[in-house]
Protein backbone atom coordinates (compact mmCIF):
# COMPACT_ATOMS: atom_id res chain seq x y z
CA UNK A 1 0.00 0.00 0.00
CA UNK A 2 1.20 3.50 -0.75
CA UNK A 3 1.13 6.37 1.72
CA UNK A 4 -1.72 8.01 -0.18
CA UNK A 5 -3.81 4.84 -0.04
CA UNK A 6 -3.27 4.54 3.71
CA UNK A 7 -4.19 8.18 4.22
CA UNK A 8 -7.31 7.84 2.08
CA UNK A 9 -8.43 4.81 4.11
CA UNK A 10 -7.71 6.65 7.35
CA UNK A 11 -9.76 9.65 6.25
CA UNK A 12 -12.65 7.42 5.14
CA UNK A 13 -12.68 5.63 8.52
CA UNK A 14 -12.65 8.94 10.42
CA UNK A 15 -15.50 10.34 8.32
CA UNK A 16 -17.51 7.12 8.74
CA UNK A 17 -16.98 7.34 12.49
CA UNK A 18 -18.15 10.96 12.49
CA UNK A 19 -21.29 10.11 10.46
CA UNK A 20 -22.08 7.14 12.76
CA UNK A 21 -21.68 9.34 15.81
CA UNK A 22 -24.00 11.95 14.32
CA UNK A 23 -26.61 9.28 13.48
CA UNK A 24 -26.55 7.96 17.05
CA UNK A 25 -27.07 11.43 18.39
CA UNK A 26 -29.99 12.24 16.07
CA UNK A 27 -32.33 13.05 18.93
CA UNK A 28 -34.61 16.06 18.57
CA UNK A 29 -32.55 19.20 18.15
CA UNK A 30 -32.40 21.36 21.20
CA UNK A 31 -29.76 23.90 22.19
CA UNK A 32 -27.52 21.23 23.75
CA UNK A 33 -27.62 18.87 20.75
CA UNK A 34 -26.95 21.81 18.37
CA UNK A 35 -23.81 22.60 20.34
CA UNK A 36 -22.82 18.92 20.23
CA UNK A 37 -23.30 18.90 16.45
CA UNK A 38 -21.11 22.02 16.05
CA UNK A 39 -18.50 20.44 18.31
CA UNK A 40 -18.57 17.21 16.30
CA UNK A 41 -18.31 19.17 13.05
CA UNK A 42 -15.29 21.06 14.43
CA UNK A 43 -13.69 17.74 15.47
CA UNK A 44 -14.15 16.37 11.93
CA UNK A 45 -12.61 19.53 10.44
CA UNK A 46 -9.65 19.26 12.84
CA UNK A 47 -9.16 15.60 11.89
CA UNK A 48 -9.23 16.48 8.18
CA UNK A 49 -6.58 19.16 8.74
CA UNK A 50 -4.40 16.72 10.68
CA UNK A 51 -4.71 14.12 7.90
CA UNK A 52 -3.71 16.70 5.28
CA UNK A 53 -0.73 17.78 7.38
CA UNK A 54 0.27 14.14 7.86
CA UNK A 55 -0.05 13.54 4.11
CA UNK A 56 2.29 16.48 3.39
CA UNK A 57 4.83 15.24 5.95
CA UNK A 58 4.71 11.71 4.54
CA UNK A 59 5.19 13.03 1.01
CA UNK A 60 8.31 14.95 2.09
CA UNK A 61 9.64 11.90 3.92
CA UNK A 62 8.98 9.71 0.88
CA UNK A 63 10.93 12.18 -1.33
CA UNK A 64 13.87 12.13 1.11
CA UNK A 65 13.92 8.33 1.23
CA UNK A 66 13.53 7.78 -2.51
CA UNK A 67 15.90 10.53 -3.63
CA UNK A 68 18.70 11.06 -1.09
CA UNK A 69 20.60 14.31 -1.61
CA UNK A 70 23.97 12.66 -2.30
CA UNK A 71 22.72 10.74 -5.39
CA UNK A 72 19.87 13.01 -6.51
CA UNK A 73 19.69 14.50 -9.98
CA UNK A 74 16.80 16.62 -11.26
CA UNK A 75 16.01 17.81 -14.79
CA UNK A 76 14.02 20.97 -15.53
CA UNK A 77 12.56 22.45 -18.74
CA UNK A 78 12.44 26.17 -19.48
CA UNK A 79 11.56 28.23 -22.57
CA UNK A 80 12.54 31.70 -23.69
CA UNK A 81 10.45 33.53 -26.30
CA UNK A 82 9.19 30.52 -28.32
CA UNK A 83 8.77 32.36 -31.62
CA UNK A 84 10.59 29.71 -33.70
CA UNK A 85 9.49 26.59 -31.83
CA UNK A 86 6.15 25.43 -30.39
CA UNK A 87 6.90 22.66 -27.89
CA UNK A 88 4.83 19.49 -28.02
CA UNK A 89 6.80 16.90 -26.04
CA UNK A 90 10.16 16.09 -24.49
CA UNK A 91 11.84 12.71 -24.17
CA UNK A 92 14.78 12.22 -21.82
CA UNK A 93 17.35 9.40 -21.93
CA UNK A 94 20.14 8.72 -19.45
CA UNK A 95 22.86 6.28 -20.52
CA UNK A 96 20.70 4.99 -23.39
CA UNK A 97 17.64 4.29 -21.25
CA UNK A 98 14.48 6.40 -21.62
CA UNK A 99 13.59 7.76 -18.19
CA UNK A 100 10.98 10.43 -19.01
CA UNK A 101 8.59 11.26 -21.80
CA UNK A 102 6.26 14.22 -21.28
CA UNK A 103 3.50 15.62 -23.51
CA UNK A 104 2.75 19.30 -22.76
CA UNK A 105 -0.68 20.93 -22.68
CA UNK A 106 -1.35 24.44 -24.00
CA UNK A 107 -1.61 25.77 -20.43
CA UNK A 108 1.75 24.26 -19.49
CA UNK A 109 3.40 25.75 -22.56
CA UNK A 110 1.92 29.17 -21.73
CA UNK A 111 3.35 28.87 -18.20
CA UNK A 112 6.79 28.00 -19.61
CA UNK A 113 6.66 30.96 -22.00
CA UNK A 114 5.83 33.26 -19.08
CA UNK A 115 9.02 32.19 -17.27
CA UNK A 116 7.88 29.03 -15.55
CA UNK A 117 10.10 26.00 -15.08
CA UNK A 118 8.84 22.40 -15.16
CA UNK A 119 10.56 19.56 -13.27
CA UNK A 120 10.66 16.90 -15.97
CA UNK A 121 12.34 14.12 -14.01
CA UNK A 122 14.06 13.33 -10.72
CA UNK A 123 16.28 10.29 -10.23
CA UNK A 124 19.19 8.76 -8.36
CA UNK A 125 22.47 8.46 -10.28
CA UNK A 126 25.70 6.83 -9.23
CA UNK A 127 28.78 9.01 -9.20
CA UNK A 128 30.63 9.06 -12.49
CA UNK A 129 30.05 10.09 -16.07
CA UNK A 130 26.62 9.76 -17.69
CA UNK A 131 25.28 10.56 -21.16
CA UNK A 132 22.11 12.66 -21.27
CA UNK A 133 20.01 12.89 -24.44
CA UNK A 134 16.97 15.18 -24.63
CA UNK A 135 14.70 14.97 -27.68
CA UNK A 136 12.33 17.90 -28.28
CA UNK A 137 9.31 17.50 -30.56
CA UNK A 138 7.03 20.28 -31.78
CA UNK A 139 6.40 22.75 -34.58
CA UNK A 140 9.39 24.63 -35.93
CA UNK A 141 9.71 27.57 -38.29
CA UNK A 142 6.95 27.79 -40.93
CA UNK A 143 4.79 25.38 -38.83
CA UNK A 144 6.77 22.33 -39.92
CA UNK A 145 7.08 19.28 -37.70
CA UNK A 146 10.32 19.60 -35.82
CA UNK A 147 12.30 17.03 -33.84
CA UNK A 148 15.66 17.99 -32.42
CA UNK A 149 17.96 16.41 -29.88
CA UNK A 150 20.55 17.73 -27.49
CA UNK A 151 23.28 15.56 -25.96
CA UNK A 152 25.71 16.21 -23.14
CA UNK A 153 28.01 14.16 -20.93
CA UNK A 154 27.50 14.99 -17.27
CA UNK A 155 29.80 14.21 -14.36
CA UNK A 156 27.82 13.21 -11.28
CA UNK A 157 29.71 13.74 -8.05
CA UNK A 158 28.66 13.63 -4.42
CA UNK A 159 25.66 15.84 -3.76
CA UNK A 160 22.57 16.86 -5.67
CA UNK A 161 22.83 17.94 -9.32
CA UNK A 162 20.29 20.10 -11.14
CA UNK A 163 20.20 20.37 -14.94
CA UNK A 164 18.11 22.70 -17.08
CA UNK A 165 16.97 21.85 -20.59
CA UNK A 166 16.54 25.30 -22.08
CA UNK A 167 14.74 26.13 -25.34
CA UNK A 168 15.66 29.54 -26.76
CA UNK A 169 15.30 31.34 -30.08
CA UNK A 170 18.34 32.07 -32.26
CA UNK A 171 17.17 35.21 -34.01
CA UNK A 172 20.09 35.37 -36.47
CA UNK A 173 19.39 31.88 -37.86
CA UNK A 174 15.64 32.04 -37.18
CA UNK A 175 15.87 28.63 -35.54
CA UNK A 176 15.26 27.30 -32.05
CA UNK A 177 18.27 26.37 -29.92
CA UNK A 178 18.31 23.59 -27.33
CA UNK A 179 20.85 23.93 -24.54
CA UNK A 180 21.50 21.73 -21.50
CA UNK A 181 23.13 23.57 -18.63
CA UNK A 182 23.92 22.82 -15.02
CA UNK A 183 22.58 24.98 -12.19
CA UNK A 184 25.20 26.12 -9.74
Amino acid sequence: MTFKTVLSCLLAVMLAFAVTSMAQESAPMDADSGAQFRSLDQDVQDLKKEVLDLNRDLFLLEEELLFPANSQVAFFISMDVGEYFALDSVSLEIDGKEVANYLYTDREIDALLQGGVHRLHMANLKTGEHELIAIFTGKGPHSRDYRRGATVMIEKGIGAKYLELEITDRVKKQQPEFVIKEWE
